[in-house]
């Protein structure tokens, strides 16, 4: 059976971090690259990861985001999460 991306629990967990995250600049970065740009850097991160080593979930979180749909989706997720913690909370006051 295939897994999807939201069967990985730790690709969940990033966004929420970064969703929660104030300085979560480098993540934001890393998916506003151009596709080609983010897939280089995105191999370049596996590569390191792999030799260090890191957590096999982790390295599962970093290869999901060399795909162009799934960095797109979260760009969005993140990019939505910023503009709802910028919103003014209401005061119920008119």
């Amino acid at each position: 059976m295939t897994r999807t991306v939201a069967d990985i629990e730790s690709f969940i967990t990033l966004l929420q971090v970064a969703c929660e995250n104030k300085d979560n600049a480098i993540l934001e970065r890393l998916l506003s690259q151009p596709d080609a740009r983010r897939r280089g850097l995105v191999h370049e991160w596996v590569s390191d990861l792999l030799i260090k080593p890191a957590p096999k979930d982790f390295i599962e979180v970093v290869v999901c985001l060399g795909d162009d749909a799934i960095a797109e989706k979260g760009y969005e997720a993140i990019f939505q999460c910023r503009r709802e913690c910028q919103r003014p909370f209401a005061t119920g006051r008119t």
